[in-house]
């Protein structure tokens, strides 16, 4: 039970790491003894982020910049990845994009943008970075590959955002298919699917806390460690047998839908 928990000898890789879940996540994993690279696509925030996040200790954080929306971009990453480590224990698949618009409105370019950094990016950078994570996997140890999915994806909010709705509840459907291919090369697949916590992406929870906490079943919006505990479990031993599986980490909002 001591090292349930733990992630110390691990290498992580966490897409969008820079700001919001990814740099919750990427937090998390340090706390717990793991090396964690973070990648993001301005450079120059990601590399901040990396030195803000080895500065607060337990663990070395390095940036990796990158754009995983396009296949060239993921195979850059992974191809970089590979440079500096043999293997891969985790890998979270976090950068995320969202698009409103009316349903007459709705742009081609909003579509694509969404689609392809929530649905394509997760496919072709795990397919990348295959042969790092085949290689860190064993029967006593998986590799993990979590992906950051959305309670839009399983239940429907109020707000015209078609394809993010459509791109994260294909992720949760990905996340399975790709599990169950995957377990026999002891790589563990699962995913994760917040409610409201405080980011760029999430502006209402992060400027109006109060007004969104009351609206959650929990009476407030999530922390920070919140996210980190969800994605260090389904990372370390604790989370071996959670195969293809979809943690909803929301407060209770989507049984209040």
């Amino acid at each position: 039970m001591h090292d349930l928990f733990s992630l110390a000898g691990r290498t992580a890789l966490v897409t969008g790491g820079s700001r919001g879940i990814g740099r919750m996540i990427a937090a998390g994993f340090l706390a717990q003894g793991a090396r964690v690279y973070i990648s993001a696509r301005k450079a120059e925030a990601c590399e901040q982020a990396a030195r803000e996040l080895s500065a607060q200790g337990g663990g070395q954080c390095i940036a990796l910049p990158a754009d995983v929306a396009t296949l060239a971009g993921a195979q850059a990453l992974a191809a970089a990845y590979q440079t500096l480590e043999p293997g891969l224990d985790i890998l979270v698949n976090n950068a995320g994009a969202a698009w409103g618009a009316p349903l007459a409105d709705f742009p081609e370019n909003g579509w694509d943008k969404v689609v392809d950094t929530n649905l394509k990016a997760p496919f072709f950078l795990t397919q990348a970075l295959l042969p790092a994570l085949r290689a860190a996997a064993s029967a006593q140890r998986p590799a993990k590959v979590i992906n950051i999915a959305s309670i839009d994806g399983i239940s429907v909010n109020p707000l015209e955002t078609y394809s993010y709705a459509a791109s994260k509840a294909g992720l949760i459907q990905l996340t399975r298919r790709m599990a169950l291919t995957l377990v026999k090369d002891h790589v563990v697949v699962s995913a994760i699917a917040p409610g409201a916590f405080a980011s760029d992406m999430n502006r209402a929870a992060r400027d109006e806390a109060d007004a969104t906490a009351a609206r959650i079943p929990a009476g407030r919006i999530g922390r920070d460690d919140d996210m980190a505990g969800a994605a260090i479990y389904l990372a370390s031993r604790a989370g071996d047998y959670v195969v293809g599986s979809t943690l909803v980490v929301d407060g209770g909002v989507t049984h209040a839908r």
